[in-house]
């Protein structure tokens, strides 16, 4: 390992990594670095999610004019 990175967690984070840890024999730092990859990886499998947040007009497309379903 050539970095090393210092982190806060609330005490419910650490509760559950040390019980993570402790429960199957695994690092802490290893289920970090794990988890890690695994958001990496979920970035990887979704190009689409740059677009998130850049779309204007109403949520729900069906309040735009001449798309009312009301009779």
């Amino acid at each position: 390992m050539s970095q090393t990175i210092t982190i806060r967690l609330n005490k419910e984070l650490a509760a559950w990594l040390e019980e993570t840890a402790s429960r199957t024999g695994v690092s802490q730092g290893r289920i970090v670095r794990e988890q890690l990859e695994k958001a990496k990886m979920a970035k990887a499998d979704k190009p689409f999610m740059r677009l998130a947040g850049i779309m204007r007009g109403p949520k729900d497309l069906s309040q735009r004019k001449g798309y009312s379903t009301k009779a």
